[in-house]
């Protein structure tokens, strides 16, 4: 690359200018290992080395919600985590917080999502707590991606407000109010590998940042009226079925629903230290939550399709496994996976290795696997 003039200059001119005092600094965006800086600012950094991701390029064959295909309509991992990067990035220009934070961590905190969405993830848990690996949960495994499983097992080196956003991203517990907590680099590497052992910390995980607060917000936005959308998009329910009391509050379809709860935290969390939603918004979300809960969620994945999916993973996983104890040299998973990953990254356990595999693999490549397998 050619030679820049007044590179210093440069990167603050790159910098979003006229940030509220509350917003997370450029200069608060520490890496795990020092290296030296180039023209982008710390979190627009981040942003290119996600955006640039073997594991980003996967997004667009994961399921979001819907294992079923047939609608080229339906979101999938890749439309949803633009979604909330749009819906993020709406709320921390009008706050004046930092946006290249909020990018980054909404456009990488689904990277550790498996294949098959929810149904996948909450297979592969079952393997991993049954291989003496502890829990499996997407918003860790995100974390891992970008910590120890990209660029060939070294990482990419992302900043650490940026990774915790993301690891404490999970939009499955929505609060009234989101204050954040101040961490250490150390805290967040606590909090992080207690994950593995402690259930209950996933749901008291408190991102550092505001930044961080508006990307948790921010992912359940992004799908509550979207997967009404799909869910009515497949016949699965009416809009009519839809409460009246959550449609009086929230809107009747997405766009709606999305203007409604974005404008409702800009008056409720203006140069606030906090993220907040009024009391009448808020009940509606968690009655509208509960509502996706029984009539969406629980007929995404027929127990028909789970049981299948139980098999395929289970299959997939012992096969691999197997390689791995044999030194099967010719599997896909050291021709395809292990083959240019670091020494260290091979210090895994193979049990631990062969987890990251599967998580890593779209929708498509999983039952190419297990077809071969049979």
């Amino acid at each position: 690359m050619q030679k820049i003039i007044n590179k210093k200059v440069i990167s603050e001119n790159m910098k979003i200018k006229g940030l509220n005092k509350l917003a997370a600094s450029y200069e608060e965006g520490i890496r795990l290992k020092k290296e030296p800086e180039d023209i982008r600012p710390t979190y627009y950094r981040d942003i290119d080395r996600i955006l640039y991701s073997l594991a980003y390029t996967r997004y667009m064959d994961k399921t979001q919600v819907f294992t079923h295909g047939g609608n080229d309509h339906l979101s999938r991992r890749m439309t949803h985590v633009q979604f909330v990067s749009k819906i993020g990035r709406t709320i921390g220009r009008a706050l004046n917080l930092n946006e290249d934070l909020i990018e980054a961590a909404s456009l990488g905190h689904d990277l550790g999502h498996t294949p098959f969405g929810h149904a996948g993830e909450a297979i592969l848990n079952e393997i991993s707590l049954n291989h003496n690996e502890g829990y499996f949960n997407h918003n860790i495994q995100s974390v891992r991606l970008l910590m120890n499983i990209e660029n060939y097992g070294q990482g990419l080196n992302i900043t650490i407000p940026v990774l915790d956003a993301i690891m404490c991203h999970n939009g499955e517990f929505p609060l009234g109010k989101y204050i954040p907590c101040d961490k250490t680099k150390e805290q967040f590497l606590e909090e992080y590998h207690l994950s593995y052992h402690n259930e209950e910390i996933l749901t008291s995980l408190k991102p550092m940042t505001l930044e961080g607060c508006i990307v948790r917000i921010s992912d359940m936005i992004a799908y509550l009226g979207k997967d009404v959308e799909d869910g009515i998009r497949l016949g699965i329910i009416k809009k009519e079925d839809i409460p009246l009391e959550i449609v009086n509050v929230l809107g009747i379809d997405n766009r709606t629903i999305i203007n409604t709860i974005i404008t409702d935290i800009i008056n409720n969390s203006y140069d606030k230290n906090y993220i907040e939603l009024s009391p009448q918004i808020y009940t509606a979300i968690v009655k509208l939550k509960d509502f996706n809960y029984q009539n969406i969620y629980a007929k995404a994945t027929p127990k028909e399709k789970m049981d299948y999916l139980r098999i395929v993973f289970n299959k997939v996983f012992q096969k691999y496994l197997n390689d791995l104890n044999n030194n099967n040299y010719d599997s896909s998973i050291y021709q395809s996976y292990l083959a240019n990953m670091s020494d260290e990254y091979k210090n895994n356990s193979n049990e631990r290795i062969v987890i990251d595999y599967i998580a890593g693999m779209t929708d498509e490549y999983l039952i190419k696997q297990y077809n071969d397998i049979k």
